[in-house]
């Protein structure tokens, strides 16, 4: 099953294909690489019109962006209620993953049902996405990320979202805030995370995610409250498959009564098919 992310207004894909994908953000339109897309394109995606910028990945590793026509430094898109700051970054990023609204709508319907308050941990939180869309919904929200200008764009972003309290920012290796909670005896009602495929922390620490993930997240069931709300995992890891991400949450959290729901995350297209874009597993309590 896929779950697509089609309520947006400010973005979408336009076409895809040879490994690369022409995407709309606002009045820009940018062709970025994409792993998954490894069927021909249907039209030449790099003499579109109205394209601004092309990110070349490099055969030595890394990239760059080319500017067909000027491109301000950053700009604004907006979804629903909430407004991101968009920049071309390095690694052919803008920081904001926008497949990611499907999981922003399902939380936040979570964190509004749930008729009390909700402390949210956000792992591996990047720009805040799932931070501000939590905070949005009345979550009071620990954002957790190890490069600290992820961490100011995200209050950047929830800034232009409106939000002024409810977020506490913290720049940390995700393992070491985790034991430090542990330690202290805080608790989370619940958990959300991101991971990555590779990584380092701070300081130089490794994170291999066939490896790390398993131990992690039963790691961060310690710190769930005793009565949840919800425990979900996403992953852009290719080949990763959401039974997965469902095997993993079943085993960490065995002994906890609820349900598992493991899925695709995607974008609709204006070709008429879906751009796969990772995995997600989210463990719902009952």
């Amino acid at each position: 099953m896929i779950k697509l992310a089609d309520e947006w207004k400010d973005f979408a894909v336009i076409a895809t294909g040879g490994g690369y994908k022409l995407e709309r953000w606002g009045e820009f339109t940018l062709l970025r690489p994409d792993p998954q897309v490894i069927w021909e394109a249907q039209r030449d995606l790099f003499s579109h019109p109205d394209l601004s910028a092309v990110y070349h990945r490099s055969d030595k590793g890394g990239g760059g962006w080319e500017f067909k026509r000027p491109l301000p430094e950053s700009w604004n898109i907006r979804y629903k209620e909430l407004t991101f700051r968009i920049k071309p970054m390095g690694f052919k990023h803008t920081g904001l993953f926008p497949e990611q609204a499907v999981n922003w709508e399902k939380t936040s319907s979570l964190v509004k049902g749930a008729g009390r308050p909700v402390k949210v941990l956000n792992l591996f939180a990047y720009t805040g996405g799932a931070s501000v869309a939590l905070a949005k919904a009345g979550a009071e929200v620990t954002h957790v990320d190890a490069a600290k200008g992820m961490v100011e764009r995200a209050g950047e972003n929830a800034r232009l979202s409106g939000i002024q309290s409810g977020i506490r920012y913290i720049v940390d290796d995700c393992k070491k805030f985790v034991l430090r909670e542990l330690r202290r005896g805080n608790r989370y009602d619940a958990i959300v995370m991101d991971p990555p495929s590779y990584g380092r922390g701070p300081g130089g620490e490794m994170w291999k995610i066939e490896t790390e993930l398993f131990p992690f997240v039963s790691l961060c069931a310690e710190l769930l409250s005793d009565d949840p709300l919800f425990f979900l995992i996403n992953s852009y890891t290719t080949g990763l498959q959401p039974t997965v991400l469902s095997n993993i949450l079943s085993l960490s959290l065995q002994g906890r009564k609820g349900k598992i729901e493991a899925y695709e995350v995607g974008l609709p297209t204006e070709e008429g098919i879906p751009l796969p874009c990772g995995a997600g597993g989210i463990f719902i309590h009952e």
